[in-house]
């Protein structure tokens, strides 16, 4: 599996089977599990000062991506990357 770095823009496809950009913003392994934040491209892209939605993928071993399933693993990883961005603060 090749390393997923930070600024690495991807196409997903949402529930709709729409595509959309997406630019990771952060990754990191929690408990042997990889994890990625990531933002849509094209709100990264406005101008405005406003808040950006960021969203957590879940990496499989073949470099796939998944949704997060449970609320206890969203709380967890959301958690974890708050205090990274704390750090960097």
């Amino acid at each position: 599996m090749e390393k997923i770095e930070v600024g690495e823009v991807f196409t997903i496809s949402d529930e709709n089977d729409e595509e959309q950009e997406v630019e990771v913003l952060g990754s990191m392994h929690i408990e042997g599990s990889e994890y990625v934040a990531v933002s849509f491209v094209e709100d990264l892209q406005q101008d405005d000062e406003g808040d950006i939605d960021v969203f957590f993928l879940k990496v499989d071993d073949d470099g796939d991506f998944s949704a997060i399933e449970t609320d206890a693993e969203f709380e967890k990883v959301s958690a974890a990357f708050a205090e990274i961005m704390e750090e960097e603060d």
